[in-house]
């Protein structure tokens, strides 16, 4: 068996038509092949998202993570990038979208996509796939415990962003919910009040909540790693993907 990825920095068109870096992996071989759309942690553009970058193709699909700070801190390290993102307030919900909608037309023109484009992000980019998924025409969205889709942001909290749930209304593709039974940034009674908002509107999803795990359990490097969680959660990640993002699917960003 052929196995072989490759993996690169690249640079692709994001919000406004701005260059933006980013960083691509994927699989040696002809395709057609889905394509996955990655969102980095609050921390940044750092090893940990471009390893998730990596497994993704060596599951079989061309993936993509966009560096959300090039703007605010280009070169930077990604500790000092991501503290001047904070300092900032974040990134915009409008920058997002477009720069989402940059790394899917990027994927959509590799010569071995089949048009199929997923989104998935982590903690801060749980948020913003849920965003992307209710702004732009994509086949599949992976919240992992994004916070204030439903509940404000805190007093003091270095993110300026406001609730979206109202946004479910117009969520173009299946959502996979991946949640924390101890966090509090979504709290249980967050998702749940996210479920009766998806369930109002007719949308297709499906949502677990991990007993003994809270925020960023997927986090290999932190504290708040749960092996037992992750490895479920991967499962159902590579399911949910395996079932939206094969065949023949879009051309549109």
């Amino acid at each position: 068996m052929y196995d072989a990825v490759l993996a690169e920095t690249v640079t692709i068109n994001g919000a406004d038509g701005h260059a933006i870096e980013a960083y691509a992996a994927r699989p040696l071989q002809p395709g057609p092949l889905g394509g996955v759309v990655v969102l980095h942690h609050m921390p940044g553009f750092d090893r940990g998202s471009k390893e998730i970058v990596r497994r993704f193709a060596a599951e079989g699909y061309n993936a993509v993570c966009p560096n959300l700070y090039t703007r605010e801190a280009p070169g930077a390290d990604p500790d000092d990038a991501a503290a001047t993102a904070r300092s900032l307030g974040g990134v915009p919900d409008e920058r997002l979208v477009g720069d989402v909608a940059g790394a899917a037309a990027y994927l959509r023109g590799l010569p071995n996509s089949n048009g199929n484009v997923g989104v998935i992000g982590y903690c801060s980019g749980g948020r913003q796939a849920f965003l992307a998924g209710c702004s732009l025409d994509l086949q599949a969205a992976v919240d992992c415990y994004g916070a204030f889709v439903i509940e404000p942001t805190p007093e003091g909290f270095p993110l300026r962003t406001g609730p979206i749930g109202h946004l479910s209304e117009h969520l173009s593709c299946p959502l996979l919910g991946l949640f924390g039974a101890e966090d509090q940034h979504p709290s249980p009674a967050a998702t749940q009040e996210l479920e009766g908002l998806l369930r109002k509107y007719g949308k297709e999803y499906e949502f677990h909540t991990f007993e003994d795990a809270g925020h960023a359990f997927f986090a290999v490097e932190r504290p708040s790693y749960r092996p037992a969680a992750a490895v479920e959660g991967w499962k159902l990640v590579l399911d949910f993907f395996g079932r939206n993002l094969a065949g023949a699917g879009s051309t549109a960003a």
